[in-house]
């Protein structure tokens, strides 16, 4: 296959989906339909909502950083980076609760009932600075596939790909999304079980070394699982695209959904980690999924170009949604009459704000590990919502967890505070620190201030 023939073919499995999908999208009319995912007044069924969770968390960024893992530490960097999959089972239990117990209708009225406007404006800062970073983080992945940084088929790759999931976005909003979602999720299956089966036969079918690689101790991966368990109880609440999918089903429906998408995005991870656990064993070097690609010949190379592209568009698709529903409804920025045409002037100033960053050539930063550090602070606000405790409690939980994540990415956390003697040290350190700091200062809080003197919003759930 000729350099030319597979270049075009890349530009037609990224203009061919990215059409289909606008032509299987539903247009939305109504706000329901548009943020809430609705089709004909029937909210997302079990299945459309498993495999919307789990495909919206199998970003092309994610992936790229379970094979990489599986690379660098074996099975033991993919299971690592697959115990991020437990926020599923953690937010799911605790929105069910708010919702069943608390009557609270969104996570936006929890907060502004019991901590007030202030946490409610700090909270949607952080949220929002999650949905501007998934877009130049997943779009420049695809790039990475047309050409080098700097390169004119690298920026146009990006361009035309963001542009096209816009359009289909901006058509069906929510409702266009969780069907999408669907319906990439089942091409994920299938082009992961292409890749696999193009593995399997390199290793003469035997899945012994692939199982027995890496080694589980701290130094060498173990440290990231436990980061990222520890995470777990705060990582899912700031990340919009999947706390939105806890109010769209009834709430029975929504934790089962959330309960099975818990195993299923961590068998994926681990699957897709043989990517890289297979370059170890042959010995590559570079990005696992571009070099191990290569290494099988041109069409799983198309493959994998296949499942990066279904991925970000999942991702991206799923934060214009959510934006749109974070500006719109959660914000109230917009009267009735103007929702969903005000919910479409969002999308796109997402876009046009998340992809500046892309012309700034940033490096694709572990996202994950580097917010999970930022964000600890919410774990006692959700884990302990029916705690009655004070605005101060959130600020102090949440102000910590930011210092502390600072006092990481700026290189100041102690080196004799680290946990292990392995890459994740620090963070591991941090992350423990985080937690126990967390939830002593917001229960500390309780001591020096009253509980704000609203009741609680009661909706049906």
């Amino acid at each position: 296959m000729s350099l030319t023939s597979f270049s075009l073919l890349q530009w037609v499995l990224v203009i061919g989906s990215s059409l289909a999908l606008f032509a299987v999208a539903p247009l939305a009319r109504t706000a329901g339909e548009f943020f809430g995912g609705a089709r004909r007044d029937r909210v997302p069924s079990l299945l459309a909502l498993t495999s919307s969770l789990v495909i919206s968390w199998l970003f092309a960024k994610s992936i790229t950083n379970a094979a990489n893992l599986g690379l660098s530490f074996g099975l033991v960097g993919g299971v690592a980076y697959a115990a991020y999959y437990f926020s599923f089972a953690v937010a799911g239990w605790v929105i069910y609760r708010l919702r069943t117990v608390g009557g609270f209708p969104s996570i936006h009225a929890y907060l502004v009932t019991r901590f007030g406007r202030g946490a409610v404006a700090l909270f949607t800062l952080l949220v929002s600075l999650r949905l501007f970073n998934e877009v130049w983080s997943n779009t420049m992945v695809i790039g990475s596939y047309f050409g080098a940084v700097g390169e004119m088929p690298y920026y146009l790759a990006i361009l035309v790909f963001t542009v096209l999931t816009l359009a289909y976005s901006l058509k069906g909003g929510m409702s266009s999304s969780i069907l999408t979602d669907v319906i990439q999720m089942v091409l994920f299956g299938l082009l992961l079980a292409v890749i696999l089966l193009a593995i399997f036969p390199r290793v003469d079918y035997e899945v012994g070394p692939l199982l027995r690689s890496g080694t589980w101790t701290l130094a060498t991966g173990v440290d990231l699982f436990l980061v990222a368990t520890l995470q777990s109880l705060s990582y899912p609440f700031h990340d919009p695209v999947l706390t939105d999918r806890g109010f769209l089903s009834d709430p029975k429906t929504s934790l089962r959904a959330f309960l099975w998408a818990t195993p299923v995005g961590f068998i994926c991870i681990v699957l897709f980690s043989v990517v890289g656990i297979y370059g170890g064993l042959a010995g590559v070097d570079g990005q696992a999924p571009v070099e191990v690609a290569k290494l099988l010949g041109g069409p799983i190379l198309l493959v994998m170009n296949f499942i990066m592209i279904t991925s970000a568009a999942s991702t991206l698709d799923s934060t214009f949604s959510s934006f749109a529903k974070l500006a719109v409804v959660d914000l109230g920025v917009a009267g009735k009459e103007k929702l969903v045409s005000t919910g479409r002037l969002a999308m796109i100033g997402i876009t046009v704000l998340g992809t500046i960053p892309v012309f700034l050539n940033p490096t694709i930063l572990a996202a994950t590990t580097v917010s999970g550090a930022m964000v600890a602070g919410l774990a006692p606000v959700f884990c302990l919502w029916w705690v009655k405790a004070p605005p101060l409690s959130f600020y102090l939980s949440v102000g910590f967890g930011l210092l502390c994540g600072l006092v990481l990415v700026l290189g100041w956390w102690p080196a004799s505070w680290g946990i292990g003697t392995g890459t994740y040290q620090d963070l591991l350190g941090v992350t423990v620190v985080e937690i126990f700091g967390c939830f002593g200062l917001f229960l500390l809080g309780r001591q020096f201030a009253p509980p704000l003197a609203v009741q609680p919003l009661q909706t049906k759930p």
